[in-house]
């Protein structure tokens, strides 16, 4: 499936399921490569409409660490770390500190 068609089945399940934060988080995925602009709002979207949605912080993280927005990166994983204590998610709380440690140590 071609980028265009995979962005235009998932806006069509955005219109149809608007709550569902995971058609905002696959369109944000597919658009990181493609869009920058469109990921990153996604991704704010999601950070902010939607901040119990765990999936989003390590993703949103790596993007905007990418695109060089570091103080927004360290908030979002700190953010994401706490989530996951929350949500007493124990994997993805290690996954969020082993990359906010790689992230802290490459930006150091």
């Amino acid at each position: 499936m071609k980028h265009l068609d995979r962005v235009k089945e998932l806006l069509n399940y955005i219109e149809k399921e608007p709550n569902d934060p995971f058609n905002l988080y696959a369109l944000a995925l597919e658009y990181q490569n493609q869009d920058k602009e469109k990921a990153s709002f996604y991704f704010n979207k999601l950070l902010i409409e939607h901040k119990d949605y765990l999936p989003t912080y390590y993703h949103a993280a790596l993007f905007f660490a990418n695109e060089e927005h570091l103080q927004k990166t360290d908030k979002i994983f700190s953010e994401g770390i706490e989530l996951a204590k929350t949500q007493n998610n124990l994997h993805a709380k290690k996954e969020l500190e082993n990359a906010y440690l790689n992230f802290q140590f490459e930006n150091d």
